[in-house]
C-alpha cells in the first residue's frame, strides 16, 4: 500500500506591542536535541495533543457536514506551540489554552522542550519512513525580529528564517512556493496564491510523511476495479477496492458501536482504521479521546482477518482562523493582540491560518520501492473461516507515529471519490 502525506500550515502577518522575557531552559539556555528522550513530559504531551487534534476534529466536521475531513494535528499544535513562544500575557495563555495546556500543571520551559524533543524524534532519518518536520519564516525587511526568538527557535523549532521584500508580492509569492515545493519535494505546487502587499510576515510549519510502506502490502491483482462504497443512505460511488487475508491487530468496540484496525507500516508508524457501525459515525466521533487511543491501544488482538480497503486519493484545505478563534484564539487576532516575544515591532496580529494535507493510499509502498507481489509463508487454512472487515463506508484514518504515540494525520473519509 502507497502513502503520502503532505501537509502545510501557514500563518500570514503577525506582531504586537508589549516586551516579556524570552524563553530559557531551566538550565538558563536551550540546547540542542542530539538524542531524543522519550520523558515524562513527551508522553503527557501526546495525550494532551491527541485531545486537542479530536477537538479540532470536531470542529472541522461541524463546519463541513457529510465531507471528508483530513488534517495534521501533530504539525498544528507545534506552529502553534511556536507561535506561543513569541507571544506574552493572555495572547500566550489563550493559545495554550487552546491547546490543551495549563501553565500551572505545566509550565513554558516543559511545553516548550517537550515540543523541541517531539520534532526532534520524528526527524531522525529512518530507512523506509521519511518524516520531516519543520518551519520557515520569511519576515518582511521592514520588521525587527528579536535575536532572542530566532536563535531560540531554529534550535527549538528547526526553523529556516529568510529576509523577504514583501513589497514585491510577485517575487515574495514565487520565493514561498519554491521552499515549500522543495520540501515536499514537489508534491504541493503554488501553494500561496494571495498574498498582500507588505505583509509583515509569512510563517510556515510543514510536516511530510513518504516512503511509507505497508508491512504487509496488497497484491494488486487482487484489487477489484470497481467495488460499491455508501457514501449515505441514497449515494453510492464505485471505487478500486484492495483485498487481501492476512494478521492484523483488531477489535470490536461494543461501548463504541465500532470496528478497529492497525495497519502497520515497515517501520515506526502505524494507522488505525475505525469503521463506526451504519449510522454510528456521529457517536464515535464525539466519543473520540486520548483516553480511548490507549484503550484501544491495550485491547487490540491479532488475529486473521479477510480484509478490504478502498483505494484512494483525499486531500482538503482548510481556513483555519474561523475555527481557532472558536475554539478560543481571540487576542491573537485583536488589536491588542502580544507579539513581543517575537519582534521589536508593535501592532502585529495573527492574520490567517490556512492547512492543507493530501493523502495517496495504494496496494504497496512508495513506487519507487519493489516490494515483492507474493508472499508464501504463514498463510491461513483455505477452509476456514475469518471475520471480514470491509471499508465499503464512511471511516475515520489515524496515522501515528509509535515511538512518541503522535497523530501525525487525522481525517474521515466520506466519499474516496471527492477530489
Amino acid at each position: 500500500m502507497s502513502l503520502f502525506l503532505y501537509l502545510i500550515l501557514l500563518v500570514l502577518g503577525l506582531h504586537v506591542t508589549i516586551h516579556c522575557a524570552p524563553l530559557n531552559s531551566p538550565e538558563g539556555k536551550i540546547t540542542t536535541c542530539h538524542s531524543p528522550q522519550q520523558n515524562a513530559t513527551l508522553y503527557k504531551m501526546s495525550s494532551i495533543n491527541a485531545d486537542f487534534a479530536f477537538n479540532l476534529y470536531r470542529r472541522l466536521t461541524l463546519e463541513t457536514p457529510d465531507r471528508n475531513i483530513f488534517f495534521s494535528p501533530v504539525s498544528i499544535s507545534a506552529a502553534l506551540a511556536m507561535l506561543s513562544f513569541g507571544a506574552c500575557s493572555s495572547t500566550q495563555t489563550q493559545i495554550l489554552q487552546v491547546l490543551g495546556f495549563n501553565l500551572t500543571d505545566t509550565p513554558m520551559a516543559e511545553i516548550q522542550h517537550g515540543f523541541q524533543h517531539l520534532i526532534c524524534s520524528l526527524n531522525i532519518p529512518r530507512k523506509e519512513l521519511e518524516l520531516q518536520m519543520g518551519n520557515a519564516i520569511f519576515i518582511g525587511k521592514q520588521l525587527k525580529p528579536l535575536a532572542k526568538f530566532l536563535d531560540d527557535a531554529k534550535i527549538l523549532y528547526e526553523t529556516d528564517v529568510f529576509s523577504t521584500d514583501f513589497s514585491n508580492v510577485s517575487a515574495a509569492k514565487q520565493e514561498i512556493n519554491s521552499y515549500m515545493e522543495k520540501k515536499t519535494k514537489e508534491k504541493v505546487v503554488g501553494l500561496i496564491q494571495d498574498l498582500k502587499l507588505n505583509s509583515p510576515m509569512c510563517w510556515m510549519p510543514y510536516f511530510c510523511l513518504e516512503e511509507a510502506q505497508w508491512a504487509k502490502p496488497f497484491d494488486s491483482s487482487k484489487t477489484e476495479d470497481s467495488s460499491s462504497f455508501l457514501v449515505d443512505k441514497t449515494t453510492t460511488v464505485q471505487v478500486p477496492m484492495m483485498h487481501q487475508m492476512e494478521q492484523y491487530y483488531h477489535l470490536m468496540d461494543m461501548e463504541l458501536n465500532c470496528t478497529v484496525l492497525q495497519m502497520d507500516y515497515t517501520k515506526n508508524a502505524l494507522a488505525l482504521f475505525v469503521l463506526p457501525m451504519q449510522g454510528q459515525m456521529e457517536w464515535v466521533e464525539a466519543a473520540m479521546s486520548s483516553k480511548i487511543l490507549k484503550k484501544w491501544n491495550r485491547l487490540l488482538q491479532k488475529g486473521w482477518v479477510d480484509l478490504f480497503v478502498p483505494k484512494f486519493s483525499i486531500s482538503a484545505t482548510y481556513d483555519l482562523g474561523a475555527t481557532l478563534l472558536k475554539m478560543g484564539l481571540q487576542d491573537a487576532y485583536a488589536e491588542n493582540a502580544n507579539f513581543s516575544g517575537l519582534t521589536e515591532d508593535n501592532g502585529l496580529k495573527l492574520s490567517s491560518a490556512a492547512h492543507k494535507a493530501v493523502l495517496h493510499i495504494g496496494e504497496k509502498g512508495t513506487e519507487a520501492v519493489a516490494l515483492p507481489e507474493v508472499r508464501l509463508l504463514d498463510q491461513p487454512e483455505k477452509t476456514l473461516s475469518y471475520p471480514t472487515i470491509q471499508f465499503d463506508r464512511s471511516f475515520m484514518l489515524l496515522i501515528l507515529e509509535k515511538s512518541t504515540r503522535s497523530i501525525l494525520f487525522l481525517g474521515k473519509v466520506v466519499d474516496p471519490t471527492e477530489v
